[in-house]
């Protein structure tokens, strides 16, 4: 059997003669070869078991008329959630397999479990997996799964990555996953075949280990159908009937297969790679790609046994503990694109393309030098599917109610499946899952991405490539860019913006001073026979920011803040979402959605808070309330009845769309939702001197008793029509205007002229990121999530309590707030010069009591500031004695300062300078 240095020579040399029987090269697309038999490194699969379904003709079992679920799909997923649906009581669910359980990409998947993710979420999703394939399942049905423990360990060749484990050393201590930094010398000691030499040092995570994908699912599968679950293997799916009810609603009607048909309300898609297949059937757009993706399996290395698992990222290489040999795969910049998903592919394998798989041999081959003499046994390489983000879809699709996602797990389903199964469970039962999964929701990109190939395929690749590549706090795609442009794109883009990608929007980062930084066309890294990009300015910006310090731009951030803070800043905001909500249920569907009350008077803007059923936080934004008009206008659009105008993030826009939409439908409210996002722009302006700007631009009275605080006006700004809003979104004094989209330009260059002896300027979103912070304010999805309820947070003040008027989410608030709150939001200022971005520990009295959500550098306090949940670690109340009676400290990269805990902001605590007050 030839050695991994050969297969080097022989990949260089380009020969079609492999020392390997049954290797051949593909090329860059290549569609399914004939399923063939391989050698795989697992003792046991299910194709080998006895009595198999080879010579079957028909489904393992009569198929049910009808069914409370149908899960489509038998791997990781699949299993998972129909165990978590049986767990949680759902009588009669169904799993229909097309083929035999764990066929198409389970089977031949690694089943590594790493527990540290740079994602607080993940970290416990990966918490659960562990306890069920560890423990669960195993006390549940007496059978073992095949888990073995044998520890974890993340290789770290330069500074920055070290850098970044010592960052997930401190998150683990908030979920006392227990790890540690090792020396060089400590590494070798632990693992003596590892080449320690060019190495700054590892984490070592003991309880790391190794799941089987066949002993797991056979095993769930077990375990569910004992709780009167059903599975049915050999039953392709051929079609999903939709029917559409009186109120002109999609929903999922039956299961149709070549063997009959299954009446069911709720669909749940875990088809992996052919999850884009299933979801034509029922016009659900599904983005994600199918890939090849290899590893290798050697022949037997002695000492090897009992060795960790590793992650060389830096080499973008793993090792897998294969009993007394290694499984040696990663990923590369060109992985190999599998154009034509066959409906025929089961238990297949594609042939190995040395030329791409030749990388990860090298890398392998520094870190265990023993490997250049080892032969391989076996290669693995098989079809997984991706995404644009390199997260999951899960979650209800938004065009077809009952239409659930549980797929395009990046080839981590094994190690997701527990976690994201039992919230898949939840999502299905309680029409939301229990914990945060928004980074996996469906509903985070905009409709317009999700079926469009380009940026699907793109965004996809870049996620790919950079999978092993260090986490930053600010790092931007490259891929799939200018997909949506605002009307201020080219202005800002003259005067030196540096763009962030949001929901497919080009929206302001920050200012450079050296000029136009453009965002060019995807050049693949240079693979695939692309030119990459020479002296590509916007990627030596971002490059600049790879560190955990802080980045070369720290400075011009600053003066961005401090000019908002002195004189005053103008923020393009166009990208955010503008929804009106119109008609003659509008005021009760208002009512309803908002926690706050925003019948107010026509002319009014509340701040305020939309909840799930559980007193979550789904969005914060703020509704406008209109006077009916006869004339349709993108600012004023005609309606009867009662009217609101909806201004929400532009990064959460289609969550906010979809929550909206699914509360009307389950409601029955008749109004309609309309979205002008893109016909409107949104420029702000804030500061001491916003108002003796903006009273040279607009024709109205700006001062306090004519223009008061949260209040609105259609105005004219440089002779256009616009609609002006006292608001601020960084605590200074400010107005927002809302600009139809042909009129941004002249209305912006107006108040650029007006402002410019006064020293108006400039900002970007990473200066919205540091003075709201600073503030006080909230951020969706950073220190407001809809696993926090609004009485957590802070935010009480947006919550109708003290009415009689229901609202989705007040009987779950009472009840918190009649027991006391068991965590609550507190701030922190850290008086040391040191960044922080969040995931860093909060120690309390010598214990951890929670970890920072979010952090940012506040340049007029001139001190660090971070936010974060805390819990009493008596599982008692969280009171405000509780948190300002507590001794504090912040861990970053496993170093602890000290820090000071506030309950309210301590910039500006009474709120002087929004209301003009300096």
């Amino acid at each position: 059997m030839a050695s991994l240095s050969r297969a080097l020579r022989v990949a260089f040399a380009r020969s079609r003669q492999s020392p390997f029987q049954g290797l051949g090269l593909c090329p860059l697309s290549s569609a399914a070869r004939p399923p063939a038999e391989k050698s795989v490194p697992y003792q046991r699969t299910l194709k080998e078991e006895p009595g198999g379904l080879e010579a079957a003709r028909g489904p393992t079992r009569p198929l049910p008329s009808t069914a409370s679920v149908v899960v489509i799909g038998g791997g990781s997923l699949g299993c998972q959630t129909l165990y978590h649906l049986a767990k949680l009581g759902v009588s009669n669910p169904v799993l229909l397999e097309r083929d035999r359980l764990t066929s198409g990409t389970t089977w031949h998947t690694a089943g590594l479990l790493w527990q540290l993710r740079p994602s607080d979420v993940e970290v416990e999703l990966l918490a659960h997996t562990r306890r069920v394939v560890s423990r669960d399942l195993e006390e549940e049905t007496g059978l073992h799964t095949g888990w073995i423990q044998n520890g974890g360990l993340f290789i770290a060749s330069n500074r920055q990555r070290l850098d970044e484990y010592k960052r997930l050393m401190s998150l683990g201590k908030a979920y006392g996953v227990e790890s540690h930094v090792l020396s060089p010398a400590e590494t070798k000691e632990l693992y003596p075949l590892m080449n320690v030499d060019d190495l700054y040092g590892t984490l070592y995570v003991p309880h790391d280990g190794t799941m089987d994908p066949a002993g797991t699912c056979t095993t769930l599968a077990r375990a569910a159908t004992a709780r009167g679950a059903q599975v049915i293997e050999n039953c392709p799916v051929t079609g999903i009937r939709v029917l559409t009810d009186d109120f002109g609603v999609r929903r999922v009607a039956a299961v149709e297969t070549v063997h009959g048909s299954i009446q069911t309300p709720v669909v749940v898609n875990c088809a992996g790679v052919w999850a884009d297949a299933v979801g034509r059937m029922a016009g659900v757009k599904v983005p994600l790609v199918a890939m090849h993706h290899a590893y290798v399996v050697t022949e037997r290395i002695e000492g090897i046994q009992n060795m960790p698992n590793v992650r060389d990222h830096d080499a973008s290489v793993y090792l897998r503990l294969q009993g007394d040999a290694l499984s040696v795969g990663g990923y590369e910049a060109n992985p190999i694109f599998w154009e034509e998903v066959s409906d025929k592919f089961a238990f297949g394998l594609f042939d190995l393309d040395w030329d791409v798989f030749t990388q990860h041999i090298e890398g392998a081959i520094n870190r265990v030098p023993v490997l250049e003499r080892t032969g391989v046994k076996s290669t693995v390489c098989g079809p997984e599917s991706f995404t644009p983000d390199h997260k999951p879809l899960m979650g209800e699709a938004p065009e077809l109610r009952g239409f659930f996602l549980g797929c395009g797990f990046n080839s981590a389903g094994m190690m997701l499946g527990g976690g994201c199964g039992q919230e898949l469970a939840h999502w299905v039962i309680h029409g939301r899952p229990e914990k945060d999964m928004y980074g996996y929701d469906i509903r985070r990109f905009h409709h317009s991405l999700t079926d469009h190939g380009r940026w699907v395929r793109e965004r996809s690749h870049e996620s790919y490539a950079k999978n092993y590549s260090v986490v930053f706090p600010h790092d931007e795609p490259l891929a799939g860019r200018n997909m949506r442009q605002d009307p201020l794109h080219k202005e800002l883009l003259a005067r030196g913006c540096v763009f962030q990608e949001r929901h497919g929007w080009e929206r302001p980062g920050w200012f450079s001073p050296h000029g136009a930084a453009p965002v060019l066309d995807y050049d693949y890294y240079g693979a695939y026979g692309h030119q990459a990009h020479q002296g590509y300015t916007y990627n030596k910006l971002l490059s600049d920011e790879y560190t955990f310090h802080f980045p070369p731009h720290h400075e011009a951030i600053k003066q961005e803040c401090l000019a908002c803070r002195g004189a005053a800043a103008v923020f393009d905001m166009s990208y955010f979402g503008k929804f009106y909500l119109v008609g003659p249920d509008a005021r009760k569907a208002a009512d309803w959605l908002f926690s706050a009350d925003v019948s107010r008077p026509p002319g009014s803007t509340v701040y305020t808070c939309m909840l799930n059923q559980r007193g979550g936080t789904e969005s914060d934004l703020t509704v406008s309330r209109l006077d009916p008009g006869p004339r349709a206008s993108p600012l004023a659009p005609a309606f009867e009845g009662d009217g609101y105008y909806l201004a929400v993030g532009g990064a959460v826009a289609q969550h906010n769309w979809s929550h909206i939409t699914t509360v009307l439908q389950d409601q029955r409210l008749r109004c309609q939702l309309i979205d002008h996002s893109e016909d409107l722009g949104m420029i702000s302006i804030q500061g001491p001197a916003s108002r003796t700007v903006l009273q040279e631009v607009l024709d109205t009275d700006l001062s306090n008793k004519a223009f008061p605080f949260s209040s609105h006006k259609l105005v004219r700004a440089a002779g256009r029509l616009v609609r002006a809003m006292r608001l601020s979104f960084v605590g200074e004094l400010g107005w927002e205007l809302h600009v139809p989209r042909e009129d941004c330009v002249p209305v912006y260059t107006a108040i650029m002229a007006a402002g410019d002896k006064l020293g108006l300027v400039n900002a970007g979103y990473r200066a919205i990121d540091s003075l709201s912070i600073e503030k006080g304010y909230r951020h969706w999805h950073a220190d407001l999530r809809p696993d926090d309820s609004p009485l957590e947070a802070g935010l009480a003040f947006t919550c109708k309590l003290k009415s009689t008027t229901p609202f989705l989410g007040r009987e779950a608030l009472e009840q918190q707030r009649a027991a006391g709150l068991h965590r609550r939001l507190v701030c922190f200022t850290v008086d040391e010069k040191v960044p922080m971005f969040g995931l860093e520990a909060i120690w309390r009295n010598g214990q951890v009591v929670g970890h920072v959500r979010r952090a940012d550098f506040g340049f007029a306090l001139d001190k660090t500031i971070a936010y974060g949940y805390i819990r009493d670690p008596s599982g008692g109340p969280v009171t405000l004695d509780f948190v300002k009676s507590g001794d504090y400290a912040l861990e970053r990269m496993g170093v602890a300062y000290a820090a000071q805990g506030h309950v309210r902001s301590p910039f500006d605590p009474d709120n002087k300078r929004v209301k003009g007050i300096y």
